[in-house]
């Protein structure tokens, strides 16, 4: 089992940086792919961004050079950094751990809105 609680997540004006958080807890971290997802009113739940244990970064197209992935084992933690927000960044941002054999795991998820 792990416990996954994201934080961070807030109104920011376009253009601006949000910096997300998510804590793990219950299992081993370091084994675990971790990513963060993001779903809009209406819409499905799209990939943004994910890192593999050994620290392999994947992003979606519509946050490359925008979007930071990374971790830190240490703390048990998986950070998104996002810059340059848009309006079509709002949503809500989830976190989710992987591990083939061990399955997948979901945080609450964290509410981002940019406007003006």
């Amino acid at each position: 089992q792990v416990q996954l609680v994201e934080s961070g997540g807030g109104l920011v004006q376009p253009g601006g940086s949000l910096r997300l958080s998510c804590a793990a807890s219950g299992s081993i971290f370091s084994i675990y792919a971790m990513g963060w997802y993001r779903q809009a009113p209406g819409k499905q739940r799209d990939m943004v961004a994910v890192i593999s244990s050994g620290g392999n970064t994947n992003y979606a197209d519509s946050v490359k050079g925008r979007f930071t992935i990374s971790r830190d084992n240490a703390k048990n933690t998986v950070y998104l950094q996002m810059n340059s927000l848009k309006p079509e960044d709002t949503a809500v941002y989830y976190c989710n751990a992987h591990q083939v054999y061990r399955g997948d795991y979901w945080g609450q998820g964290t509410q981002v809105t940019v406007s003006s």
